[in-house]
């Protein structure tokens, strides 16, 4: 029996239109974020953030931030997922739960707070990671909505300067993406047809 992830990998589309009748509770919000904070990070930094746009005020502003597309302010909840800069010096606070759990040992906390700090001194390597991870976040946060029975559509198109400026996003944080969740609207395509197995997947 094929298991329900699966399923919801194989039948997720991506929305465009959204019933705006229709909301999304505090409840539901924190379920699908406590979802989302569970993808993978490098040193387990956790370096994400997520802003739920829910009231009508802030909709319409981050919807002209977007090109005024429609789904910002028709979904009932519209998210900004913002990537940050890592900070090695944060690892070991970050770490320090798993190492109270006896998971690993503090001196391995702190070679990895040393490698972290190796690795992200060159700012483009940086800027990846914190894109890297807000992706995986928003990845999961997709996949816990539909599990929820609501639809999501991710955005690139917006105004990036723009978001930093009307949603006071700090020098270190990256809007990554936009990403509208809500009911669906009829009218939605269906998942899309993809490439070919044997055009992506090489053996070596």
């Amino acid at each position: 029996m094929q298991h329900e992830i699966l399923t919801l990998i194989e039948t997720r589309f991506s929305a465009n239109l959204f019933d705006a009748s229709q909301g999304v509770s505090d409840q539901e919000i924190e379920t699908m974020v406590s979802y989302a904070i569970r993808a993978p990070t490098a040193y387990n930094l956790q370096n994400w953030r997520f802003v739920a746009v829910r009231s009508p005020d802030a909709k319409v502003r981050l919807r002209a931030a977007a090109h005024d597309q429609p789904k910002v302010t028709d979904a009932a909840v519209a998210f900004i997922i913002i990537g940050i800069l890592p900070d090695p010096d944060a690892v070991v606070t970050r770490l320090a739960p798993a190492v109270d759990a006896a998971i690993m040992s503090r001196d391995m906390a702190e070679r990895w707070r040393d490698g972290a700090r190796t690795l992200y001194a060159d700012p483009a390597i940086a800027r990846d990671e914190a894109v890297r991870s807000a992706t995986f976040g928003a990845a999961t946060l997709m996949f816990a909505a539909s599990a929820l029975g609501f639809a999501s559509g991710p955005m690139v198109g917006f105004d990036a300067a723009g978001v930093r400026r009307d949603f006071d996003l700090a020098d270190d944080e990256l809007p990554v993406m936009l990403l509208a969740v809500g009911r669906a609207a009829p009218g939605n395509w269906p998942q899309k047809p993809r490439r070919l197995l044997g055009d992506v997947l090489e053996w070596v």
